[in-house]
């Protein structure tokens, strides 16, 4: 069990000029997200009935409260390098369902943005957050 969690923190082995890239790249795209997430917060805490696509057929209310779950608190654990492997995986699917099933009517203008965050977050689930991560410390404590 302990193997699996070193796993997950695992923040990669890198220079401090990749540590760094990756800090960066994972605080904007985390900032970024939480400004997308924040108008979808504030519509679930009001209170139905909600205007939100139900792109999966499990429910708008479930839609809504998996996207918040995303671009909410997954932006924020990202922003911290925490389970940074494990809170990418969230977003780059909500990104994905967004590009390809929700505007997959629509031109690529609107389909553009979803893409490109799905790509930064793809590259964050392979890559780890780098040293300068939350996950780093963790995985420094579990190291034998």
């Amino acid at each position: 069990m302990k193997e699996i969690i070193k796993k997950w923190f695992d923040p990669g082995e890198y220079s401090n000029t990749v540590s760094f890239s990756l800090l960066f790249l994972r605080v904007v795209t985390g900032v970024f997200m939480l400004t997308h997430g924040y108008s979808k917060l504030l519509m679930l805490t009001a209170g139905g009935p909600y205007q939100f696509a139900d792109p999966l057929g499990m429910g708008v209310a479930t839609s809504l409260i998996l996207a918040v779950f995303a671009e909410v608190l997954c932006s924020i654990l990202l922003i911290f390098g925490l389970a940074t492997r494990f809170s990418a995986i969230p977003l780059l699917f909500t990104m994905l369902v967004a590009a390809l099933i929700v505007h997959a009517d629509d031109g690529f203008g609107r389909k553009e943005l979803p893409l490109l965050y799905a790509s930064v977050f793809f590259v964050i689930a392979l890559a780890g957050p780098g040293r300068f991560s939350l996950d780093n410390l963790i995985n420094k404590k579990l190291k034998v």
